[in-house]
């Protein structure tokens, strides 16, 4: 079966194609195709997205349908987060979305996104990782998640994402008593999820995913993505502190000369990163393992499940 998934997300809108050829098969992909659509700056003063925004948005997802007819797809799902369900006319942009392409898009709360997200780094790793911990960060929001089954004992989603948090910010790079202001909030709003996270049991490995920290590890070293999926990959705690340290003097449009680090993510990346280190110190993590695997893969495991009942 060749499935499709359109991941609507505050950044980027993706279409990921995998064939999965029953339940319990890996998803091998094989093509993907997204744009950099930047919804949550496309917001109005009220909160909405603005018609300019809902329209590219409804456009590309119409372009989306007809690469996953090139392409074969016999199942199309559409998935949206934190821009659209944050949004004061989340209906209206859904209902556009649906009179251009004909996708019905499903907007996930935080919670489950935290679960999906989950479920594809406890198949990525397998029953042998042992207790996890998921660091998750996205445009939006951050997603947090614990537990030992493939359903996590605990999961949480909060409202900093890399590009809510940089848009916030006043200068480019910020100054220091924004970014010691920024590093208090982070650390706040984590701290209300921490015990409860804890209290799921002593986790045996912590899993970042999301092109952000995949970005921040291939900044400290971590193998190309030409290497393939495959290659262990890895950000360590102090490699990151260093890292954060450099990210606070450069202006965005320098960040982009690091390995790995694109020109559209670079202007979040210090966000982004300051997340990350915090997520770290307030759990005692020395490492992250990176999930190549998120939430995209996270809904085709789901809905292979469903194929035969199975409970993920």
């Amino acid at each position: 079966m060749r499935l499709g998934v359109i991941d609507v997300g505050s950044n980027t809108v993706h279409l990921l194609v995998v064939d999965a050829y029953h339940a319990g098969a890996h998803p091998m992909p094989d093509y993907s195709h997204s744009t950099v659509l930047r919804l949550a700056e496309h917001l109005t003063p009220e909160g909405n997205i603005s018609d300019e925004g809902a329209r590219r948005l409804a456009d590309f997802v119409a372009e989306c349908v007809e690469v996953a007819d090139e392409r074969g797809v016999s199942r199309l799902m559409g998935f949206a987060t934190s821009a659209i369900r944050d949004a004061g006319n989340t209906q209206a942009v859904l209902d556009l979305v649906k009179d251009r392409s004909g996708v019905d898009l499903d907007v996930l709360d935080g919670e489950d996104e935290a679960r999906v997200t989950f479920l594809a780094a406890r198949r990525w790793f397998g029953w042998s990782a042992g207790r996890l911990l998921l660091v998750d960060i996205g445009g939006g929001s951050l997603e947090l998640a614990a537990g030992l089954d493939e359903e996590p004992d605990a999961a949480f989603s909060l409202p900093l994402g890399a590009g809510r948090l940089t848009r916030e910010l006043s200068q480019d790079p910020p100054g220091k008593a924004e970014l010691r202001a920024l590093r208090k909030r982070v650390r706040s709003e984590i701290a209300t999820v921490q015990p409860r996270l804890a209290r799921v049991g002593e986790r045996h490995l912590t899993v970042g995913t999301s092109k952000t920290i995949r970005s921040l590890a291939r900044a400290c070293g971590a193998a190309p993505r030409g290497d393939g999926p495959y290659v262990a990959r890895s950000l360590a705690h102090a490699d990151l502190a260093d890292l954060v340290g450099r990210l606070a003097s450069m202006p965005a449009a320098k960040r982009s000369d690091l390995p790995g680090v694109s020109a559209s993510r670079a202007p979040q990346l210090l966000a982004g990163a300051v997340v990350v280190e915090a997520a770290m110190d307030l759990f005692g993590v020395e490492e992250l393992a990176v999930c190549p695997w998120a939430l995209r893969e996270g809904l085709i495991l789901r809905f292979l499940d469903g194929l035969t009942g199975r409970v993920a």
